[in-house]
């Protein structure tokens, strides 16, 4: 019996080892972790119970058959964060380049069996060349299976993936399809194709950092939500992350107890809606004195920064914020806005996540490049999103609301529960100037009757008293008083039901 049990210890100690210690040393030299190391680092200590770890590839071409290394070039598993079930697959780069084989994927597809099963958040840390070339068909055959299980997972069980590494070819469509992507800086990269491909097809030249690397995809293509500047930060940050949402579609919001009295009240948001109304302000000033403890999660924070989306909490339990930045743009919306706010707001719709809207927005952003580039149908995403919605949705007006822009940014009309504005409201088609302008263009030649148009058509108009008066706001609330009237819709709401009628799926404007 003990050297049997002898036996099994030493097959363990071999597949922990992965590609060997040479190889786990160059994988250090970089600056990276181990697929081992990431998710020891990730789990609650002592929690991981790992699947799979004698599976081997039957690959028999190219001489495949005499290289066979257990794993092969996944560890997958479940264990806890927090205390809280989640399913974990990481790629091990150690062992050929971490490419994917049909028996990697077998271990991966397993894995995602058994998340949407028990209805538990999956995170993929990905480091990988893509397919195992050596398998040909079969390689592909695997990511079809992966893609498939991504789909069928989508708005039932959260899917995180982390880019730790290479993410070429194949590889790159499973996150794609995921909820969020994190990547981290200088050591991750994504593309379809990559730098040499690029440089015979297109004759470009280019390096990997700067086709697929994490300031591109934060800033420039969006695909990714996040970049953290090492491996531990990543890893630590999806711990936070996963405090913040809730296990499935059927589960209940998380609740973490905070010391941040939701009565409370902060005068000095009071002040924070600057005299002059073109003067910006930071709409995060608001969105922190509003949230538990100061405590917010962003999502894309270095892409369209003119709209802030992200989560916080409301007396212990998660909320999605959504809210205009003055500083950047004036706060406008624009397409990428549009494409930001409205996988954010679906998100939170899919998981029952209730969204809170804070409210600054001049209008859509004008301009040929914008139309070219399709504004309309960008900017109806996040109308549609918020029109689909059923979650509880609270809107808050702290300056302007101007036009259709008024509408999108879940206004009454888009079954708004609870839509409140502060004394600085200004709620109109558009502002006082263009107004009059458009209103009295025969006037135009007379500058001070325009200035006296103007003047009378912003005393009209620049308040919320007009929509308060037609019931197109519940309330005119003091600024101190934001986090507790919130804090009190939420309660509220707690026990919304909501249904849109029946449909195999809708057709958002893609």
């Amino acid at each position: 019996m003990q050297e049997i049990l002898e036996v099994l210890d030493r097959k363990r100690a071999e597949a922990r080892l992965g590609g060997g210690q040479k190889r786990i040393d160059a994988q250090h030299a970089k600056g990276k972790l181990t697929a081992r190391e990431r998710i020891e680092l990730l789990l609650d200590p002592n929690s991981f119970e790992e699947f799979d770890m004698f599976v081997e590839h039957r690959g028999t071409e190219f001489g495949m058959e005499k290289t066979k290394t257990p794993g092969d070039g996944v560890v997958t598993g479940w264990g806890t964060v927090n205390g809280r079930l989640v399913y974990v697959f990481a790629k091990d780069f150690t062992v050929f380049g971490g490419s994917l084989s049909e028996a990697h994927a077998r271990k991966i597809t397993k894995l995602q069996d058994m998340a949407l099963q028990n209805r538990a958040p999956i995170i993929g840390l990905f480091d990988a060349g893509g397919a195992r070339i050596q398998e040909g068909v079969d390689a592909l055959g695997g990511y079809g299976e992966v893609f498939q299980r991504n789909v069928l997972a989508s708005g039932v069980i959260p899917q995180i993936s982390v880019i730790m590494g290479p993410c070429a070819g194949g590889d790159v469509y499973s996150p794609a399809m995921t909820d969020f992507i994190f990547m981290v800086q200088g050591t991750s990269y994504m593309f379809v194709t990559g730098p040499d491909v690029v440089k015979t097809v297109t004759n470009e030249t280019v390096t990997a950092e700067e086709l697929g690397g994490a300031s591109v995809h934060t800033t420039k293509s969006s695909i990714a939500d996040k970049a953290f500047a090492n491996d531990v930060e990543a890893l630590l940050q999806m711990r936070r992350l996963i405090d913040f949402l809730p296990s499935s579609n059927m589960a209940e919001l998380p609740v973490i107890p905070g010391f941040h009295d939701a009565e409370a009240t902060d005068e000095s948001l009071d002040t924070l809606i600057p005299a002059n109304p073109n003067q910006p302000y930071d709409m995060k000033e608001l969105i922190l004195k509003t949230a538990d403890g100061g405590d917010f999660f962003e999502i894309q924070e270095a892409h369209a920064k003119n709209i802030i989306c992200g989560f916080a909490r409301m007396k212990g339990r998660t909320v999605g914020i959504v809210a205009n930045q003055p500083m950047v743009l004036a706060g406008v919306l624009d397409s990428d806005a549009g494409r930001k706010g409205a996988r954010f707001v679906r998100f939170c719709d899919c998981f029952n996540i209730p969204i809170i809207t804070f409210v600054d927005v001049p209008g859509f952003l004008p301009g040929t490049a914008q139309e070219y580039g399709g504004l309309i149908k960008h900017g109806a995403k996040l109308l549609y999103a918020y029109a689909e919605a059923t979650v509880p949705k609270i809107t808050v007006i702290t300056r302007k609301a101007y036009g259709g822009a008024y509408v999108v940014m879940a206004s009454k009309h888009l079954r708004g529960d609870l839509n409140y504005a502060w004394p600085t409201a200004e709620i109109a088609v558009m502002g006082s100037k263009g107004a009059a302008e458009i209103i009295y263009r025969a006037e135009l030649s007379d500058k001070d009757k325009i200035a006296t148009r103007e003047a009378d058509y912003k005393a009209r108009f620049a308040n919320p008293f007009v929509a308060a008066e037609r019931g197109f706001l519940d309330d005119v609330i003091m600024p101190h008083s934001t986090r507790r009237r919130i804090a009190r819709a939420l309660d509220m709401l707690k026990a919304k039901r909501l249904e849109n009628p029946w449909k195999k799926h809708d057709n958002i404007p893609l």
